[in-house]
């Protein structure tokens, strides 16, 4: 019978010495409590970053979407009990009171995409701006796609 392999969210490919992970296709960070002051860095660096909660369905969607348009983006996977910290650094850099975040319907829900060192918005932003046809020139002009 065949061993089955465990299941990750990286790809395995065999090689001639066992199992080696891809990790060229995508860069993937663990944002923890003490990295949650870096996240303000981390938006600023790249040209495209999505925050996501750790296995969220969602933000793979938005991952896969952008890495069939040619772009890398970078991934911080924010875990359960880091969440609010995280949040609460988000709010600060897109320019939202924290104390109002959840009245006035700007709170920030996960997965969220910075494209340019800008807040682009969310799953719903991204699928549509990318049947409309304004995604690429978007990712152009901030640099994440060359072509």
């Amino acid at each position: 019978m065949h061993q089955a392999i465990p299941y990750s969210y990286k790809t395995y490919f065999p090689t001639t010495i066992g199992l080696s992970h891809d990790t060229s296709t995508t860069t993937t960070t663990t944002t923890s409590v003490a990295d949650a002051t870096n996240v303000g860095k981390l938006v600023s660096e790249n040209a495209v970053i999505v925050f996501g909660r750790r296995g969220c369905c969602m933000c793979h969607v938005v991952k896969r979407l952008l890495q069939g348009l040619g772009v890398n983006p970078t991934v911080s996977e924010v875990d359960d009990q880091d969440e609010a910290a995280v949040i609460n650094q988000l709010l600060r850099i897109i320019g939202v009171d924290q104390e109002s975040g959840g009245q006035d319907g700007s709170s920030v829900k996960f997965p969220v995409v910075f494209v340019g060192g800008k807040l682009f918005g969310g799953l719903e932003r991204v699928m549509a701006t990318h049947i409309s046809g304004e995604l690429v020139p978007i990712l152009k002009e901030a640099g994440a796609l060359w072509l």
